[in-house]
């Protein structure tokens, strides 16, 4: 079975759900019910996100007719986020639907899974690195290391900035007391002159309250506005008009399985567990992006202002992201071969988002 699927004759083949139970139906309706049940874990930990994990969870065991199912948990539900991988390897769980830069604490090039300071900017592009220019197969390779099975990538959405105080270029990020998520994000902005920390989500809200940081970056408007960061903010930053976030633009999540859970299945129910990752992909982006539409309007009866910043930030800010990227990518072999397959595509003709000159004096070591 080729581990690639063909998205374009999936998607032609109907939409979202339908699309899959007409697929996968001809193959499992004869299948015997073996009655096998997942549990996998997310890293949403309530709102807009776990419930729509969870409503995904609950269409697969119709869908197979009984041979698979997935019992879904939340965050923190069994394990920790940062335990998460330690539970796949050990068996405490099958599955998880986790932030994919988590993984970067055990496979360093993990951290060019998912998006960073302006890097690839949209979901497509994602696609077209993980599905049509080998980022799927090396993303296994380096999960198969790890005694796990690297499915699909999830789509999330962009990251956004809440401030108490407006940020109208890059300049206005400087001196301000920062929370950041850490790692290639935090230096970008570290080098134009903010003070970074590092926070969880649960104690940005009385950060921003008591005044121990002026600026916090977390998810999307729909989680962010649950949280209540209208109550302790005034300010939305953002790039310019089709670009919600330079530092961030495409927070990716993935299905990651256990190695051994995977080899026990057959041939057939893998194939409709690769077809269903770009069913849940397709539908948590555009379900989270609908609840992110209802916020918006939430945050404008709250007061709060939404300031841009512009494209002459945007070549600025990339300007300082480059090296950054560079300095990554030669941690190891496997950061750099994959990141050469991103960079090339960014300084091709289909992308342009790095010039030659922006290049110069950098090397990577593959």
């Amino acid at each position: 079975m080729t581990s690639r699927l063909n998205r374009r004759k999936f998607l032609k083949a109907g939409a979202g759900v339908a699309a899959a139970s007409a697929l996968a139906a001809p193959h499992i309706a004869n299948a015997q019910a073996q009655g096998t049940t997942w549990k996998i874990q997310t890293s949403w930990p309530g709102g807009a996100g776990l419930q729509i994990f969870k409503d995904w969870c609950g269409t697969i065991v119709e869908k197979t007719g009984g041979e698979l199912a997935f019992e879904p948990f939340g965050a923190n539900d069994v394990v920790g986020d940062f335990q998460l991988f330690d539970a796949v390897k050990n068996g405490v769980l099958d599955a998880v639907n986790p932030f994919t830069i988590y993984a970067q604490g055990i496979i360093p090039a993990a951290t060019f899974l998912t998006s960073y300071p302006l890097g690839l900017r949209n979901p497509h592009e994602w696609d077209v690195f993980f599905y049509g220019l080998g980022g799927l197969e090396i993303a296994r390779e380096l999960y198969a290391a790890q005694g796990m099975h690297y499915v699909g990538p999830v789509h999330h959405g962009p990251n956004i900035i809440h401030s108490k105080v407006p940020i109208r270029s890059i300049d206005d990020f400087r001196g301000r007391k920062m929370r950041l998520p850490g790692g290639m994000v935090a230096e970008v902005f570290t080098e134009i002159g903010a003070e970074t920390t590092v926070l969880p989500g649960s104690e940005i809200f009385p950060a921003l309250e008591k005044g121990t940081i002026d600026v916090a970056d977390y998810v999307g408007p729909a989680v962010n506005y649950a949280l209540g960061f209208s109550q302790v903010t005034k300010y939305i930053s953002m790039g310019p008009p089709g670009f919600m976030s330079l530092y961030q633009p495409v927070d990716l999540m993935d299905i990651t399985v256990s190695q051994s859970s995977w080899d026990a299945l057959s041939d057939q129910m893998r194939q409709f567990v690769e077809m269903e990752t770009h069913v849940y992909s397709d539908l948590h982006h555009a379900k989270i992006q609908k609840a992110d539409q209802e916020a918006w309007a939430k945050f404008e009866a709250d007061g709060t202002e939404v300031t841009r910043l512009t494209q002459d930030d945007v070549e600025l800010m990339t300007e300082v992201a480059v090296p950054i990227w560079f300095k990554y990518a030669n941690r190891d072999k496997d950061s750099a071969r994959i990141f050469k397959i991103q960079l090339d595509y960014m300084t091709s003709g289909s992308l342009g988002y790095v010039s030659p000159e922006l290049l110069e004096g950098h090397e990577l070591k593959l």
